[in-house]
């Protein structure tokens, strides 16, 4: 018989709006008491990012019914005091990491706006743009450890919710692992935004240049919805970040 989802930790941690469309993951017992066990023996006996209290803050900040852009990333930043529960996002105060930085690069290229003075982007959640990540732990310094233990289910169970929306939504996948999620997406009813992934690695070979954010409030736009202000939340533009 399926867990009790009260019984799962995770379960109590969610927002009550994401409770009813996450109940098929917690509905597959072994996966869901399987993650929450791995992060129970993480958290004794690791450090791990983001803080326990952050680690749901995409779903926090954005509940499905305002959800009118996701995007997607891989797993949280690795180091001390960047991850915070929201994809590319790092809290004011601390640098942003090189992907961060050619995301910014690329929406003052394509709206023109200046470079923001942190890389905190809860303001973007607020509006419907949902950040989210496939796996939403790390292990510290570690990157990718947290794969394959349960948070994809969990995340893939987010992505078929929203794309069960009857409002068209906005998914953007920057690289190979996001673009793998594209069978989740209702592409009949929604719009899908793609690129090459905004790190180092692949930012010069197609995603500078690749005008996501003007794409994607076109969009907003042709479905009646406003626009999505990506300057929003920044007091001080025009901080120079080395962009």
């Amino acid at each position: 018989m399926p867990e009790n989802t009260e019984s799962n930790p995770l379960h109590d941690m969610l927002p009550a709006a994401w409770q009813t469309p996450l109940a098929p993951f917690f509905a597959d017992s072994a996966t869901a008491a399987g993650l929450a066990s791995f992060l129970a023996e993480e958290w004794r006996t690791q450090t791990v990012f983001p803080p326990r209290a952050d680690i749901l803050n995409a779903l926090r900040l954005t509940p499905p019914e305002k959800v009118r852009v996701l995007i997607l990333g891989q797993d949280p930043y690795h180091d001390e005091g960047q991850a915070h529960g929201l994809c590319f996002s790092v809290r004011r105060g601390v640098p942003p990491p090189p992907s961060l930085r050619n995301i910014f690069k690329e929406l003052a290229a394509d709206l023109g706006v200046p470079a923001p003075r942190h890389g905190e982007l809860t303001a973007w959640a607020e509006q419907g743009v949902l950040l989210l990540n496939t796996v939403l732990t790390v292990r510290a310094h570690q990157a990718q450890s947290h794969a394959g233990r349960g948070w994809e289910a969990f995340t893939d169970t987010v992505i078929r919710a929203v794309s069960a929306k009857t409002e068209p939504v906005v998914f953007v996948l920057w690289g190979g692992p996001a673009q793998k999620k594209l069978p989740l997406i209702d592409r009949t009813r929604h719009a899908v935004v793609q690129a090459p992934h905004p790190s180092p690695l692949s930012a010069y070979r197609g995603f500078l240049g690749s005008r996501p954010f003007s794409t994607i409030n076109g969009l907003l736009q042709a479905n009646g919805f406003p626009v999505v202000d990506w300057c929003r939340g920044d007091d001080e533009p025009g901080l120079a970040l080395g962009l």
